[in-house]
């Protein structure tokens, strides 16, 4: 093959390893940069024992600011460590990527599917793009900790899971209407093993909301087959929609204090209520996770849903149902989700 007929070539990213493991045991000599938040830190109660010469505390997942805290990091750290949510993992990662240095992951909640993707979310001109960065190299995962998470977070990441519904739906419209733009064709045993994953996450819904280990580990194990069938495939199509572009939306009408699952939940069952889904099951299953649902207001919803399809044009997304949204499906959506 000349170069000239050569395709570029898939990178498929290796998940990080899984430690179970009681933070206590952790024992770290070299130097550790350390990105968190506040209520991460305070839950770990002191019981990470690791040489820590700096620590950061991002405050919004902008390029910019990732990038302000990765200069700041100074010289003689020999390794990251990222504790608590998706915030601190997103900006771990990119300061990993900038210096090269190996990075390890404290969850302190399973709320995003964030820990385990080889990429930071950064928003830019309101919406979220991915800069491919790696995954971290191994996740220490202290169950008794991630159990003892407030209930509205502790589970949060199963709308990652849940919006297979909506975005496998999105998918297939797209091939159907031909707006499959450089390839991307559904692929039959992907959608099925994605759509395993959803049925297994309503299942576990119930469990999750109770805080059981058990459930949080199988939790973890279905984000983990959730990104690496994206990285498989090199996009995300299988579990991010619609219900996603929603979220990322409006998120620049509420601002950015709402956790993740927040903002997709009700993107969820609104968007699976505009595409005709049976969306009570999904809702169910994310009120029972422990979900709010409640957080973004009425008005900030009708307004983003009123605007997605320009939105979702503007920032050349990939096509799904925001692109065509009529006021009949709106004010389904609303209907449902509110």
């Amino acid at each position: 093959m000349t170069t000239s007929q050569a395709k570029p070539v898939l990178r498929i990213y290796a998940l990080p390893g899984f430690e179970n493991t009681p933070l206590s045991r952790i024992r770290e000599d070299h130097n550790v940069a350390i990105f968190t938040q506040p209520a991460a830190w305070s839950a770990l109660n002191g019981t990470l024992n690791v040489n820590e010469v700096w620590r950061a505390e991002p405050t919004e997942a902008s390029e910019a600011h990732f990038a302000s805290l990765a200069r700041e990091m100074p010289d003689q750290v020999e390794v990251i460590y990222a504790v608590g949510g998706g915030l601190a993992f997103d900006a771990a990662k990119y300061a990993a990527l900038q210096h090269s240095l190996p990075l390890a992951g404290v969850p302190t909640a399973i709320s995003v599917d964030a820990f385990l993707t080889p990429a930071s979310g950064v928003r830019r001109d309101g919406f979220v793009s991915y800069v491919e960065t790696g995954a971290a190299q191994v996740l220490y995962l202290d169950w008794e900790l991630l159990a003892a998470a407030p209930a509205y977070i502790r589970a949060a990441g199963v709308a990652d899971v849940i919006s297979i519904a909506t975005a496998l739906w999105d998918w297939h419209f797209a091939e159907s209407e031909g707006k499959l733009l450089g390839g991307g064709n559904v692929i039959p045993f992907i959608a099925r093993i994605a759509r395993d994953i959803l049925d297994e996450a309503v299942l576990l819904a119930p469990r999750l909301g109770r805080g059981e280990i058990a459930a949080l580990q199988r939790l973890l194990s279905l984000l983990a087959i959730e990104v690496q069938l994206c990285n498989l495939i090199g996009h995300s199509r299988a579990e991010e929609g619609s219900e996603h572009y929603f979220a990322y939306a409006v998120e620049n009408v509420v601002g950015s204090g709402l956790p993740h699952g927040e903002l997709v939940g009700p993107g969820i069952v609104a968007i699976a209520a505009a595409q005709e889904q049976n969306w009570e099951p999904l809702r169910d299953a994310l009120d029972q996770a422990g979900i709010a649902l409640e957080s973004v207001p009425w008005v900030a919803a009708e307004a983003t849903l009123r605007s997605l399809p320009d939105y979702a044009a503007r920032n050349h997304l990939p096509f799904g149902i925001a692109h065509v949204l009529s006021e009949e499906q709106v004010e389904r959506g609303l209907r449902a989700a509110w």
